[in-house]
């Protein structure tokens, strides 16, 4: 089976796609001199792109060619968490690991676990051919909750799905809040967009605990102490009917459940809200009056906002506010936060479900919470809960950097009678636990294709290079498990280029266009919701879910205060963004990207700092009841009082202390969704005198 096109001459440029967990998902072109990867740049003929990429993408050739780098299959010789392995066949590894997977499902497949997430975003390297693989064994499923769960659910009851404004739409807007993002870092393409509008005279405000990059560059930023987003939004629709900038009609039209919203609306006067939130009350009227009276009006948020316990609420909150004011109707009015579900991939075809009734013994899988698999790993079996975790097979995914209770993941891990296979580029904090690492090609170096969960347009990815030593494509991995196991569905022998061409529906996406260009928009409407149609039960946005009232769960969006408050013990509340040069664990092994880092910092108020007598540059630590976490200190203004911003996400072993930021964050899960409450978290900060 070819793996690489046969077209790649000594000098070259490659259609790419960053596969990274990034909304922007960029067209790429990768420059090929004599079979190595020398340059990558943005492709200038992608509206989107323009030819430009963020900081971490484009050193794509250190992380490349970093020196350290996994090129052969390794197999543990030292205790689990050493880091202590030696070089094997690809014979021997899939021999053992084929033989103790059997072994395993004979048994139980249940007690065989996967593990992956957004390692890559691609369709055919994310979850395909590993999907047909499981799915084929009857090992469990894994709920994929880490990042967006809260969130999708939180737009899945109010406007029917992951919907929103087409991005490009922002350039047409009046006023922009830029609601829980930081698109300077996270979004430098959408910040494009707001910087086209802003130069035509939009305004844009930022709504964020921490004064970031793009709070500096906004015309006024708010504030609120974290989790209180939906108490915010709850105080402006008050507002906007105090100010009767309702737009009747389109309420009468198009949505649900108006009379019970407002009921509940009209308990949440500025006063109350400005309280909550730890804002001034003239601060919600002015933006109120700025949300009622500058048209088009726009909500870019992003998944910041769902970090905290109330999270999906927070969401539907938020995704009310458009419909109230009749913003729908205009070009350049209404809300995004995903524009997952406005591109459909072929999703049964990638993952084939239906051969989960070929698993062995017929039996159902279960499902188990990546976001609480300290948790699951350490549980014995039960009636409720299922055969204990055998065997873990992780890929595209760095759990014990980036899954909440780091600690209880790590005891985990740690497990002598776990099982424990690694998909990997890097020695990452997970692979240093695992039994078996299998090495992986990176995105120059195997085909794929994208969608996208902030833009509508789709992406190709050719290989560019041959994959360095052993490495292999996850696809081929999973394939040659398959036939390690005897599996003989011909869905296993489908090349990487099949799986690409048949991803999306041809009469939608053109792969013709694809190949010739690198990208191709899928069909969407400029103005989705001037009309109504939100793809609900009702067709309209439901301010009230018959859904959730069926589920005994309260129907309306409200506040829901966090659940780990400040108190006397850990007065400080801590969230934890990413690092502007990493991105979640990504990136964060590149030494040009550290030494921009600097290292582990924890942001701290003048103030806060003042009482605890920490000044600028000290080593202190951040600790709560779960455990410690050792960081410089940055002190100014960044975070707003009571508020401390520890950046993440650094591996814990280029840690001062061997640990990372989720050491602190407990296994709570949001209000819907199961996702972790990564920001729902109080903290002291003290400084290290040894």
């Amino acid at each position: 089976m070819s793996i690489i096109s046969s077209d790649i001459s000594s000098t070259n440029q490659i259609h790419s796609a960053c596969p990274h967990d990034c909304p922007d998902t960029c067209a790429m072109l990768s420059t090929v001199q004599d079979g190595k990867v020398v340059k990558v740049a943005g492709n200038p003929k992608h509206l989107l792109t323009a030819g430009v990429l963020c900081t971490k993408v484009s050193r794509y050739p250190e992380r490349l060619y970093h020196k350290d780098r996994l090129l052969r299959p390794l197999r543990r010789v030292g205790p689990k968490g050493s880091g202590q392995f030696e070089a094997v066949s690809w014979d021997e590894a899939l021999t053992v690991i084929t033989s103790k997977l059997g072994t395993i499902a004979s048994e139980d497949p249940r007690a065989i676990l996967p593990y992956s997430y957004a390692g890559t975003m691609g369709k055919v390297q994310g979850d395909c051919m590993s999907d047909r693989f499981f799915h084929r064994l009857g090992a469990s499923q894994l709920e994929k909750t880490i990042c967006s769960s809260a969130g999708k659910e939180g737009l899945h009851y109010t406007l029917g799905a992951s919907v929103g404004m087409p991005v490009e739409t922002f350039a047409h807007s009046k006023l922009i809040l830029i609601w829980g993002s930081n698109p300077v870092t996270s979004s430098i393409h959408f910040w494009r967009l707001a910087q086209q509008a802003k130069r035509e005279g939009a305004k844009l405000v930022c709504i964020d605990p921490r004064r970031t990059e793009t709070a500096e560059k906004c015309h006024e930023h708010l504030a609120p102490k974290p989790g209180t987003d939906a108490a915010l939004a709850l105080g402006l629709m008050h507002e906007l009917v105090r100010l009767k900038a309702l737009d009747e009609d389109y309420i009468r039209e198009h949505t649900l459940g108006w009379p019970a919203l407002k009921e509940r609306v009209m308990t949440w006067t500025a006063e109350r809200a400005a309280e909550i939130c730890g804002l001034e009350t003239t601060q919600i009227r002015s933006l109120a009056k700025d949300y009622a009276s500058i048209r088009p009006a726009s909500i870019r948020t992003n998944y910041g906002i769902q970090r905290c316990f109330g999270a999906a609420n927070t969401v539907r909150a938020l995704a009310c506010l458009p419909a109230l004011t009749g913003a729908w109707r205009e070009l350049g009015g209404g809300l995004l936060l995903s524009s997952g579900s406005m591109t459909k991939a072929r999703t049964e075809y990638l993952s084939r479900p239906d051969l989960l009734e070929l698993g062995l013994g017929g039996r159902s899988p279960r499902s188990i919470n990546m976001s609480t698999i300290g948790s699951a790993l350490l549980r014995e079996t039960s009636i409720d809960f299922g055969p204990k975790i055998k065997a873990l097979v992780v890929y595209n995914a760095n759990p014990v950097s980036v899954a909440p209770d780091s600690a209880k993941v790590v005891a985990g891990f740690s497990r002598e009678d776990l099982f424990t296979v690694v998909l990997e580029h890097f020695q990452t904090d997970t692979a240093d636990y695992a039994d078996w690492i299998l090495p992986a090609t990176m995105q120059m170096e195997h085909w794929d294709i994208h969608g996208s969960y902030g833009h509508t347009d789709i992406i190709l990815n050719k290989p560019a290079v041959k994959p360095p030593g052993e490495c292999k494509p996850n696809s081929e991995i999973f394939r040659l498990l398959a036939k390690g196991m005897k599996y003989k569905e011909p869905c296993f022998q489908e090349s990487d280029e099949e799986l690409c061409q048949q991803a999306y529906d041809p009469e939608l996406v053109s792969w013709k266009e694809l190949e010739k260009q690198g990208f191709t928009s899928y069909p969407v409407e400029a103005i989705p919701f001037a009309f109504g149609k939100f793809p609900t039960p009702s067709g309209l946005c439901e301010f009230y879910s018959e859904r959730l009232a069926q589920q005994g769960k309260d129907p309306l969006p409200n506040y829901l205060p966090n659940v780990h408050q400040p108190n006397k013990s850990y007065p400080l509340q801590m969230i934890s963004p990413p690092a502007r040069n990493f991105l979640n664990s990504s990136f964060a092994n590149i030494e040009s990207l550290q030494a921009r880092e600097g290292s582990p910092l924890v942001e701290m108020n003048i103030e806060d700092a003042k009482k605890r007598n920490i000044q600028e540059g000290m080593l202190v630590e951040v600790y709560n009841e779960l455990g410690s976490y050792r960081v410089r200190a940055r002190i100014g203004h960044q975070a707003r009082p009571g508020v401390v911003i520890v950046l993440g996400l650094w591996w814990r072993k280029h840690s001062f202390d061997g640990k990372g930021a989720n050491e602190l964050i407990a296994e709570t899960l949001t209000d819907l969704g199961k996702a972790p409450a990564f920001y729902d978290c109080s903290v002291d900060v003290r400084i290290i005198n040894d």
